[in-house]
């Protein structure tokens, strides 16, 4: 597919579901327990739930998949998870709901990660995560870039959603990069402090406020435009970045791209839980960047799907109908 560069919003809407998206990085399961403490244990000071129901979900990199598929994409996993039960449950999850795992890798000598979370009368009593944030071994990487290299060329954009659980390294980053480089495929990066300093040469970053400071080591004061710039390219010039995304919380979004930069407020919401609205900004600006967008509709309906699932309570994937008359309503027009 070739993008068009000149398009209506209708369009831009329906380009979407010619997309194809790689997302390469640390997918898990999430587990919840729904119950009620109606007593203290006897064998120590702590609640006891009686539970009433146990549900699964995708975590991580899981809700920029159904993320991306919200918006009508195909959405493709590359990850490495456990030959362990969680490891079925997750890649159930998976099949259940349509999502392609051509890139998915089972190891035996890795756990699934796993968050679960006990919740009583919506009070989260305890969460209890089964885990291991390390490295994936050489053959494992091996495997992973194999898979990336294989599904790339077929795919518009490639997302790396990091979050320091091991499936993504130095080396397997700039492989995969190099490569989708080569292949004039962009790559629109969600990072973490592990690896900051290893995504050379990718086409979008987008950390938030926290990762930027602690990512670059440097403080600053958001709120002065020209401090704040030189921190944003500095970022571009340390990675050798094509653009960044910075998500700035209550004070919106700042793109740095194609040679523009451009400030975009937050839009008024009523938050009900900000849960996975980096993984919504993430999935809309790699849509928006395969379809060649300029960096005001990238930014804008990235920072609009972003407070959207803000007014939904848990992680929710974005929801396309609401998006888009939300961005016509606010007058947002597609290039």
């Amino acid at each position: 597919m070739n993008p068009v560069l000149d398009m209506s919003l209708d369009e831009l809407f329906d380009q979407f579901d010619r997309l194809r998206v790689l997302i390469v990085g640390d997918v898990m399961l999430d587990s919840y327990v729904w119950g009620r403490v109606e007593r203290i244990s006897p064998e120590a000071p702590v609640p006891v739930v009686t539970v009433d129901r146990r549900e699964r979900r995708l975590g991580g990199a899981g809700n920029v998949l159904l993320n991306v598929q919200a918006l009508g994409a195909e959405a493709i996993i590359c990850s490495v998870i456990g030959t362990d039960t969680a490891g079925d449950q997750l890649e159930q999850e998976l099949c259940d709901r349509g999502l392609n795992c051509d890139g998915l890798i089972r190891s035996s000598s890795r756990i699934t990660t796993i968050k679960e979370r006990i919740i009583a009368s919506a009070q989260q009593v305890v969460r209890v995560d089964t885990e291991t944030d390390k490295y994936i071994t050489a053959d494992e990487r091996a495997q992973l870039v194999q898979k990336a290299k294989e599904l790339i060329p077929s795919c518009h954009v490639v997302i790396f959603e990091d979050y320091d659980k091991g499936v993504l390294s130095k080396e397997a980053i700039a492989e995969i990069t190099d490569f989708a480089n080569l292949q004039n495929v962009p790559t629109v990066v969600d990072p973490k402090k592990r690896n900051f300093l290893s995504y050379q040469n990718t086409t979008l970053f987008k950390p938030n406020l926290k990762e930027l400071r602690e990512g670059l080591k440097v403080e600053f004061d958001v709120d002065n435009a020209t401090e704040f710039q030189a921190v944003v390219s500095q970022l571009k010039e340390t990675l050798n970045l094509k653009g960044a995304l910075i998500t700035l919380s209550e004070r919106g979004a700042f793109i740095d791209y194609n040679g523009e930069t451009l400030k975009l407020p937050a839009h008024v919401r009523q938050i009900a839980d900000v849960s996975g609205a980096g993984d919504t900004v993430i999935s809309i600006a790699a849509c928006c960047v395969a379809l060649k967008q300029s960096p005001a509709v990238i930014a804008g309906l990235s920072n609009l799907g972003g407070g959207l699932v803000c007014e939904s309570v848990g992680v929710v994937p974005i929801d396309k109908a609401q998006l888009k008359q939300e961005a016509i309503e606010t007058g947002l027009r597609a290039d």
